[in-house]
């Protein structure tokens, strides 16, 4: 199975050696993944965040469960920014999310268990429409996890972006009174959660896009200036590893538009 390659070729991302703890908490401040004692599981991060995603399922998956995590996220970014087959992607997401609820059994107070399991689903939603995944009942499975994943860690910024979108998706699709009565989708929470990420991770670029994207959804051409400004910010943030220089390069290709 041919993986495409990350198109940023130069040695940013490439945290070698003492380099990766030493960048650590920047590098997971949007997802609280706490530092790994096991060096073939560091090794997979490294992959990963240098852009090399099909190497760190590999070398994650590799490690059994330990490697989940990387090999989850992995997973899921290389899915949701670089593979054009549609049926691949959507394998690649259910199977990440198949994943995260064998480590919700085994591991029930891991929180990233509970947010990668939203954030692939979520992904996977977006890959069939929203609509048909809602009919599907994949948005309560979503709203739950991302739920959890904020009981176990209140800070975790990205499962904040990630239950906005939510919000934010459902309202776009639905409405506001169906999306509120029949999913507790609200405008005003969906902002609350925007925010909040923004408070948590403040340098951002995928808290930006998100958030710029929900004000789109939810408040139509009453908020479009501020969502332009977010985009604005989301092109002016420095990305630490690939997925964040993706992020950059999307926001950028969005204003491009």
């Amino acid at each position: 199975m041919a993986w495409k390659k990350f198109p940023h070729t130069d040695k940013t991302f490439s945290y070698t050696g003492a380099a990766l703890q030493k960048n650590w908490a920047r590098l997971h401040r949007g997802d609280c993944e706490p530092y790994p004692d096991n060096a073939k599981v560091q090794a997979a991060w490294r992959s990963y965040h240098a852009g090399d995603f099909g190497k760190a399922v590999e070398l994650g998956l590799a490690c059994g469960m330990a490697g989940y995590a990387v090999a989850n996220k992995a997973a899921t970014v290389y899915a949701s920014y670089l593979e054009t087959d549609d049926e691949r992607k959507r394998t690649l997401l259910l199977d990440a999310a198949q994943r995260c609820e064998e480590q919700q059994k085994a591991m029930p107070e891991y929180v990233n268990a509970w947010y990668l399991h939203a954030y692939a689903l979520g992904r996977y939603s977006q890959s069939i429409s929203v609509v048909k995944a809602l009919t599907e009942g994949l948005g309560g499975k979503i709203k739950s996890s991302l739920t959890q994943a904020i009981t176990l860690e209140p800070k975790h910024a990205d499962a904040h972006i990630a239950l906005g979108a939510y919000h934010a998706e459902v309202i776009d699709k639905v409405g506001s009174l169906v999306g509120g009565l029949t999913y507790g989708a609200k405008k005003h929470i969906g902002v609350e959660h925007f925010e909040t990420a923004l408070k948590l991770n403040p340098d951002s670029a995928i808290a930006r896009i998100e958030f710029a994207n929900g004000l789109a959804m939810m408040f139509g051409n009453a908020r479009i200036k501020d969502a332009e400004r977010y985009y604005q910010e989301a092109v002016a943030c420095i990305p630490a590893d690939a997925m964040e220089w993706l992020d950059v390069e999307s926001a950028r290709s969005e204003l491009e538009d």
